[in-house]
């Protein structure tokens, strides 16, 4: 059956609907009639005037008796009277016992009070010889259902309100339980749990949400599959360049030997050594990308690391000026000296190669209350705004039309972010307001435990 999930909506708000409306009803009648009856002790008080009254009248006590009903009425502050009833019957007719024996004035102090009715009722206690009332409008203060006007907006505003709530909650349940479960999983994915599965922790249920699930497991597994191909393509491509790389060097080696200053050679030897790079960081990536670490087991200073990076800069960049301002100590806990320092070596030697001879590249590293930034400033082309992200990406490269002398294989900057992002940190670029670009690195201040 399609669209499994409205119908059941559908009969759960139904049948809801019409539990909510039976409920209400069921309980506004059982509580007016609840409502509606005199409070045993003012029954009973009703029937002590009636019987003292008694008692006076059979006593001859007229001038008493009279005193009693007008303290009555004074005290109670309604109306009081004795009656005696005579039935006449006319046109031959004939009086019904049962008649006779219920007969009253007033209303019995055991019966029903309507509670919408604005006037108090008589009340008729009848004397032992049947013919003689006392009749008393029952006072204010003896009328049932003084809270029947609280009670009814409770019934009618407050319950339905209550089951409405209950009614949805349970609706929200049915349909977000699921949601969640999959917003778990799509979660798990992007982290890099690519075996995490819906459906199954679904049951047996089989709506529309359902359907979902297995779309998501069907594409979590395709895209999966897809990411670890490459994954496992990377690193073991990486692996695999090595050992024909070791020969090309080993054989370089010889080569040199017999002609040292052959340039040719040198451009050869220059190559390797690139390509040793570019193997030796896809490595190191893929086991980034694949296992995911949390370097986060040293102390270092991060003064101490710059200045050692930074010294070794000026002797492979002869031509370029860094400057730095660094505090005198800038103590990181909980990090990784290896990583973080590959990262910014990265950085820095990224910003050395694209700035021009005599150009100057910039290091500031400012403490915040918790954290550190590190600013990296260059003179070069820069980057196109709208490739301030993919600068990122591994094996990316800018278009020709923006950059005229192309550096690297794209990796050093994909490897920084990846670097800096397991030590707990954040890596971005901006396009400096005087030229160049500017790599902001934010790095944690964790107190140690």
């Amino acid at each position: 059956m399609k669209r499994r999930l409205f119908w059941k909506l559908c009969a759960t708000i139904t049948i809801g609907t019409i539990a909510l409306f039976w409920i209400i009803h069921h309980l506004i009648l059982r509580t007016e009639q609840h409502m509606s009856f005199i409070d045993k002790q003012y029954q009973q008080q009703l029937i002590d005037y009636a019987r003292h009254a008694e008692s006076l009248y059979l006593q001859g006590e007229e001038e008493k008796l009279a005193e009693w009903i007008n303290t009555i009425q004074l005290q109670e502050d309604t109306w009081v009277a004795l009656v005696k009833s005579q039935l006449t019957l006319l046109a031959d007719s004939e009086m019904d016992d049962y008649f006779i024996d219920t007969f009253s004035l007033g209303r019995d102090v055991s019966w029903k009070i309507h509670l919408y009715f604005a006037q108090n009722p008589i009340m008729d206690i009848m004397f032992a010889d049947r013919h003689t009332h006392f009749l008393i409008r029952l006072p204010q203060r003896m009328r049932p259902g003084g809270y029947w006007t609280y009670a009814s907006l409770l019934l009618q505003i407050a319950l339905p309100m209550l089951l409405m709530a209950i009614l949805s909650a349970v609706i929200y349940r049915h349909v977000m339980s699921p949601l969640r479960q999959l917003e778990k999983a799509t979660k798990q994915f992007s982290d890099g749990d690519f075996a995490v599965r819906v459906r199954e922790d679904l049951g047996k249920r089989n709506d529309e949400i359902a359907v979902l699930a297995g779309t998501f497991d069907s594409m979590a597994e395709r895209i999966g599959e897809q990411i670890q191909t490459q994954r496992h393509l990377t690193s073991d491509l990486s692996h695999e360049l090595r050992t024909p790389l070791t020969r090309v060097e080993l054989a370089l080696s010889i080569a040199e030997q017999s002609t040292p200053e052959n340039e040719s050679l040198q451009r050869i030897r220059y190559e390797c050594q690139q390509m040793r790079e570019l193997v030796e960081d896809a490595l190191t990536l893929a086991w980034l990308e694949n296992e995911r670490p949390a370097l986060r087991n040293e102390s270092l200073d991060l003064t101490d690391l710059i200045d050692s990076i930074v010294e070794n800069a000026r002797f492979e960049f002869p031509n370029h000026l860094i400057t730095v301002q660094t505090p005198e100590t800038a103590c990181l806990q909980q990090s990784s000296d290896r990583a973080l320092g590959h990262a910014i070596e990265n950085i820095l030697r990224n910003a050395l190669s694209y700035t021009p001879a005599n150009g100057e590249v910039s290091i500031s590293l400012q403490q915040h209350l918790d954290r550190y930034e590190l600013q990296i400033d260059d003179e070069g082309p820069g980057v196109p705004e709208e490739h301030l992200q993919n600068i990122f990406k591994p094996f990316f490269r800018l278009p020709s039309s923006h950059s005229s002398e192309q550096k690297g294989f794209g990796v050093g900057l994909a490897l920084a972010r990846r670097q800096v992002e397991a030590t707990g940190g954040k890596l971005w670029a901006q396009i400096h307001q005087f030229g160049g670009l500017r790599m902001i690195m934010q790095l944690p201040i964790t107190e140690e435990s």
